[in-house]
C-alpha cells in the first residue's frame, strides 16, 4: 500500500482580490469603517494591513495559521448599510489560501469555537473591481463563527457518532486514533518500522468502498504509510484482526486524494498477515 499524498485543486470559496486595481479606496474604506464602528459601539482591533476585527467570543480549540489549513466557519456577509450579500447558515468549508486576504488574515485571529466580526477594506477584498453583487471599493463585513479547524475536531466527532451508531467500543490513543481488535493473534507486535503483510478493506464513514488489498495481502514497511497506518498496526499482533479508524490529520489530510475526499475519516478492516 504506497503513501498516497497527491493534492488535488482545492475548490475556491472566494476569489482573491484583483491584482489591477486603478482606485485606492484606503482612506475612504477606513473612514466607513470607523463610522461603523462609532455608530454601532463595537471594540474592534486593527491590524497594519487596515482590516478590522471584533472577538466576542475567543473560542478555545486549535486556532489557523497556515495558508494550507482548513476551516469551516458559519458567516454573514453583508455591507455596512446592513444589506446581506452572502450567507452560510449551515457552514463552509475552505483553505485559507484561497479566500479573500482580509478573510483568510481575520480567521486567524480566532480559535476554533470562537465568534465575531471582520470589517474588510476592499484592498483586502474585492479591490475596485464590481465582483458579482460587490461593488468595485466596497467594505464588506463578515459575522462569523469559526466551527473547525483542519477537521481534528469535527472528525473526533464523526467518529464517536459511529462507534456509537454501530455499537462498537473502541480503544483511542492521544493522537486521534481509535482501533478495535475482533481477534486476537499469537505472533508478536510488529515496530513502526517493519515491513509487514495484511489484508485489508478501506472505506470512508458512509460505507463507502475506496480500496481493499489482494486475497494473499500487501505488502510494505510501516514507516513508509499514512501515520494512522504507522502508529495503529503496532497494536495488532501477527494473526491479529481489527479495525482502525483514522482521522484525517493522520491519513490524507486536507486535500483531496481521489477517491478520497479531503478531511475524511478512514476506517480500515484489516488481519496482519506476517511481519516480514
Amino acid at each position: 500500500m504506497k503513501k498516497l499524498f497527491a493534492l488535488a485543486t482545492a475548490f475556491i470559496f472566494f476569489m482573491s482580490c484583483s491584482s489591477d486595481d486603478s482606485v485606492d479606496y484606503s482612506l475612504q474604506n477606513d473612514e466607513e469603517i470607523q463610522a461603523y464602528i462609532t455608530e454601532n459601539n463595537l471594540n474592534a482591533e486593527k491590524t497594519a494591513t487596515g482590516l478590522y476585527y471584533v472577538i466576542d467570543e475567543q473560542g478555545t480549540g486549535e486556532m489557523p495559521e497556515n495558508a494550507t489549513d482548513r476551516v469551516k466557519v458559519i458567516y454573514k456577509g453583508y455591507f455596512t448599510n446592513g444589506e446581506v450579500f452572502d450567507e452560510s447558515t449551515e457552514g463552509a468549508s475552505f483553505l485559507l489560501q484561497y479566500v479573500i486576504p482580509g478573510f483568510a488574515e481575520g480567521l486567524t485571529k480566532f480559535n476554533e469555537g470562537g465568534r465575531g466580526k471582520l470589517l474588510i477594506p476592499s484592498h483586502l477584498a474585492y479591490g475596485s473591481n464590481k465582483y458579482n453583487d460587490i461593488p468595485g471599493g466596497s467594505v464588506i463585513i463578515f459575522d462569523i463563527e469559526l466551527v473547525y479547524v483542519n477537521y481534528k475536531t469535527e472528525n473526533d466527532i464523526q467518529i464517536q457518532e459511529y462507534l456509537t451508531e454501530n455499537e462498537i467500543i473502541a480503544q483511542s490513543t492521544d493522537s486521534g486514533l481509535y482501533y478495535t481488535i475482533t481477534e486476537e493473534g499469537t505472533g508478536t507486535y510488529p515496530t513502526s518500522t517493519d515491513n509487514v503483510t495484511i489484508t485489508y478493506s478501506g472505506y470512508l464513514l458512509n460505507g463507502e468502498i475506496f480500496g481493499e488489498s489482494t486475497v494473499s495481502g500487501e505488502s510494505f514497511d510501516l514507516d513508509k504509510v499514512i501515520e494512522g497506518f504507522t502508529e495503529g498496526i503496532p497494536y495488532f499482533k501477527e494473526g491479529s484482526k481489527g479495525t482502525l479508524f483514522i482521522p484525517a490529520h493522520l491519513g490524507y489530510g486536507n486535500f483531496d486524494n481521489y477517491p478520497i475526499p479531503g478531511g475524511s475519516v478512514l476506517i480500515f478492516d484489516i488481519e496482519l498477515k506476517s511481519i516480514n
